[in-house]
């Protein structure tokens, strides 16, 4: 447990620390799974900013800057790995100097200044929650980056921007966030130029995914809870949606099934790991994590409810590792359509 990480954890906290926050996001996220979609819209952005502002630092020590998957290959580092994941989209697009793009839900901005740095590109990075995107600022400050990083705060279901505003738009794991994928997909639509493209990876149940089979339901409502998602949807809804909006659709697969890298994108939840980072996402990191903080509460050294959210990402940690051998959860659908011109 690192000081730097304790003392984060300390100062985004009030008096009451994280158990009040942790209480309102559960209690949300329950009302707005039994109301149904359209409740589930009015809520989901404070149930979305709830959920960042209670995992954000712990994604943080735990998985670095760039909140998202890869399959990797023997011998390549867990970095590496998702920054060769970030370089596949941008080449996919065809990211390159004087182009302006989107990042939709671009977290804390580790991606969008890999592929900024990479494509030299203009990110504007879209996000709803502050505390993200104060990070996101400092870390492209510090990187040199800020002429090609730009940030806007708001809901990415309704963009400040006018219609055509980009060359391009991605996401990585972050339109699963929304409540409906029309929706999501239809402001992306919005915001490109004619002939522009959208790539993204998504969440997606597989076609081994029972809906009948008690055991596949406790896995996915893990995978919801501890994710913040309200919903996770299967590979055909979200082909759909994209047609559904208008989207000529280029490419659809699941990358998790593609021959090539040998080490699946749930290894790091399950494997001990040979670096400390890599150790830290462990199942046995995440554990040692989990009962320094509950010392560290009753020391009043972290916030109250620390302990508990740790506890809710371990146990989604647990779920999506399980979904991943399994094969009914892939967290990288790679998804590729163009507006027609």
């Amino acid at each position: 447990m690192t000081v730097r990480f304790s003392v984060s954890l300390k100062s985004r906290s009030g008096k009451s620390g994280a158990g009040s926050t942790v209480s309102e996001y559960e209690q949300r996220f329950k009302t707005a799974k039994r109301s149904g979609s359209e409740d589930s819209k009015d809520d989901c952005s404070r149930i979305v900013n709830l959920y960042y502002d209670l995992v954000t630092d712990f994604y943080e020590f735990g998985w670095g800057r760039s909140f998202h998957f890869a399959p990797r290959f023997a011998g390549e580092s867990f970095k590496a790995s998702l920054a060769r994941h970030e370089h596949y989209l941008a080449l996919k697009l065809g990211l390159g100097p004087g182009m302006v793009v989107a990042d939709l839900g671009c977290g804390i901005g580790g991606p969008m200044l890999e592929i900024a740095r990479f494509s030299g590109a203009r990110i504007v990075g879209v996000n709803s929650n502050a505390y993200q995107l104060e990070r996101a600022r400092k870390y492209a400050e510090e990187a040199d980056l800020a002429h090609l990083a730009e940030f806007m705060h708001c809901d990415f279901l309704d963009v400040d921007a006018p219609d055509g505003s980009f060359d391009a738009v991605y996401s990585i794991e972050a339109t699963c966030c929304a409540p409906d994928k029309v929706s999501i997909y239809g402001e992306v639509f919005r915001l490109l130029k004619p002939g522009a493209c959208f790539a993204a990876y998504e969440y997606c149940v597989t076609e081994r995914f029972d809906a009948q089979d008690p055991r596949h339901l406790e896995i996915k409502a893990d995978i919801e809870l501890g994710g913040g998602l309200l919903g996770i949807d299967d590979r055909q809804t979200v082909d759909d949606a994209l047609r559904t909006v208008g989207f000529e659709v280029l490419e659809t697969r699941d990358l998790s099934e593609q021959a090539g890298p040998s080490i699946p994108w749930y290894q790091p939840l399950v494997g001990s790991g040979v670096s400390l980072a890599s150790f830290r996402s462990s199942r046995i990191g995440r554990s040692v994590t989990h009962n320094s903080l509950r010392l560290m509460e009753a020391l009043r050294i972290v916030p109250r409810g620390s302990a508990r959210v740790s506890e809710m990402l371990n146990l989604c940690a647990m779920a999506m590792a399980e979904a991943g051998r399994l094969g009914i959860f892939t967290p990288m659908y790679f998804i590729h359509a163009r507006k027609p011109g």
